[in-house]
């Protein structure tokens, strides 16, 4: 078979395929809707939703359809094989939990009154098992059918093969067969060579280079992926000029607008006066447990830089030992650290020694989707490394965010920034609200502690020596 024709039955599988995700989502979405037309019909006879026994209860199923899709949307949960099946099937039931809720006060209003939970409990019950089963079946299709793209990668500097790293952990997708150092290939090489693979990845390379190379592949329909530059992500937030026929973008670079800026400040005291209310029990019973363990303080403060670069303590349940940083400078925690109490232990794998921090989004220091507000030492030495860091201060920081979503533990700096910027420049409150609904997911996900920056480099390091050594051989 020739390069030609195997592109072509690869272009005719990627449409088969996206038509198949399609088909099953709306699949999913049916036998959902059945489940609760089911459980409505037999479970709530009550006279007052009699009259949408004729179209109304079309109305009613569609409604519960949709709010599912968007949720199910939002939450990530139709990415059957390109997330985790884990992943997919938490991001479902989360949804469900809000739909059927949401549905529950519905019928409350259609009958007037309070009607009983257990019917919706049941309903809940049987779409989790429902979900989770064709979650698995449409996750094996998906595994079964793809075939992973054959790519190679144009790298400009050493330190970008670390990427190499991170996709061949998702084996099943991609599959960097060859890398290529533009310092190593004129152009005329790399685009011989290009025309081998089904797709090709551009990393930290020269602009006009990258442009070329960009141009190139759009102009072939060649699956392309791009590692964004910081200025990438600034432009992609500007604003379109139409009034010429030349477009502009318009890049103000002022972070949110004060409509923004007040639409957000809304949103996080509505949310966090009405999470109080759940989380005061739990918080009063956290402060006891760590007052009994040892007698200390409860709560741990910790100097954080926010918007226009202001500092401000931040409040965290205390997980270590009193003075735990006694000689002022930071210490990150270890996986086995033998600094964090059994009660600490407890917290920060239920991720509830950040639940004060509500506090601090209540004062207005915080918000609750932003930046993660990094220690004062922590700003100062990336920014002499990477001086757009402090580019992300131009909003309060966050609970959550982009980079607490995607991100690990050992998430390099520039990368953080990255999706930082991505953030700010993007940001919707329907953006807000789509992060919070993913952060509860990642919540029941084990946090990566495999390592630090400092080790985690040195990791990447050795792994990159090593494919530096197959480039050496492959070119004797």
């Amino acid at each position: 078979m020739s390069e030609t024709e195997r592109k072509n039955r690869q272009v005719r599988f990627d449409e088969i395929k996206h038509t198949i995700q399609k088909l099953e989502g709306l699949i999913e979405i049916i036998a959902l809707m059945l489940l609760y037309y089911f459980i409505w019909r037999k479970c709530y006879d009550i006279p007052s939703m009699h009259r949408y026994d004729g179209n109304g209860k079309y109305l009613l199923m569609a409604v519960y359809g949709i709010l599912t899709i968007v949720l199910f949307t939002y939450c990530e949960g139709f990415k059957y094989g390109y997330l985790k099946l884990s992943d997919v099937s938490i991001s479902q039931w989360i949804s469900l939990l809000i739909v059927n809720t949401v549905t529950y006060f519905q019928l409350c209003l259609i009958a007037n009154r309070m009607i009983t939970v257990l019917p919706m409990l049941l309903l809940t019950g049987i779409d989790i098992l429902v979900s989770f089963v064709l979650s698995f079946i449409f996750t094996a299709i998906y595994h079964r059918l793809y075939i992973p793209k054959r790519m190679v990668m144009i790298y400009g500097t050493e330190s970008s093969l670390s990427l190499k790293i991170k996709m061949e952990s998702r084996h099943d997708k991609y599959r960097i067969m060859q890398t290529i150092s533009c310092s190593e290939y004129s152009y005329d090489e790399i685009i011989s060579e290009i025309s081998r693979y089904d797709a090709v990845v551009i990393n930290d390379v020269d602009a006009k280079i990258r442009n070329d190379l960009l141009k190139y592949c759009y102009s072939h329909s060649i699956r392309t992926y791009l590692v964004p530059k910081l200025s990438d992500i600034i432009y992609s937030g500007g604003d379109d000029i139409t009034l010429f026929d030349t477009p502009l973008k318009l890049v103000k670079g002022r972070g949110l607008t004060p409509a923004q800026r007040f639409v957000k400040r809304t949103f996080d005291l509505i949310l966090c006066i009405i999470a109080l209310i759940p989380t005061l029990p739990i918080t009063l019973i956290i402060a006891i447990a760590i007052k009994i363990e040892d007698g200390g303080s409860i709560f741990y403060k910790q100097k954080r830089v926010t918007r226009g670069g202001k500092t401000f303590d931040i409040l965290k349940f205390r997980s270590m030992i009193e003075n735990a940083e006694s000689d002022g400078k930071p210490h990150p925690a270890t996986e086995n650290d033998d600094r964090i109490t059994k009660v600490g232990k407890v917290i920060r794998a239920m991720r509830l020694d950040e639940l004060p921090q509500i506090f601090n989004i209540l004062k207005g220091d915080m918000s609750i989707v932003g930046p993660r507000p990094e220690r004062v030492e922590h700003c100062e030495q990336y920014s002499e490394k990477i001086p757009e860091f402090e580019f992300r201060n131009k909003v309060k920081g966050g609970l959550t965010g982009y980079a607490q979503i995607y991100g690990k533990y050992n998430t390099s700096a520039l990368d953080k920034l990255r999706l930082d910027l991505m953030y700010i420049e993007n940001y919707s409150l329907i953006l807000d609200i789509k992060l919070i609904l993913m952060t509860i997911r990642i919540m029941f996900k084990k946090e990566s502690t495999e390592g630090f920056e400092r080790a985690q480099a040195n990791i990447q390091e050795q792994q990159i020596g090593e494919i530096k050594n197959e480039l050496a051989e492959e070119h004797m």
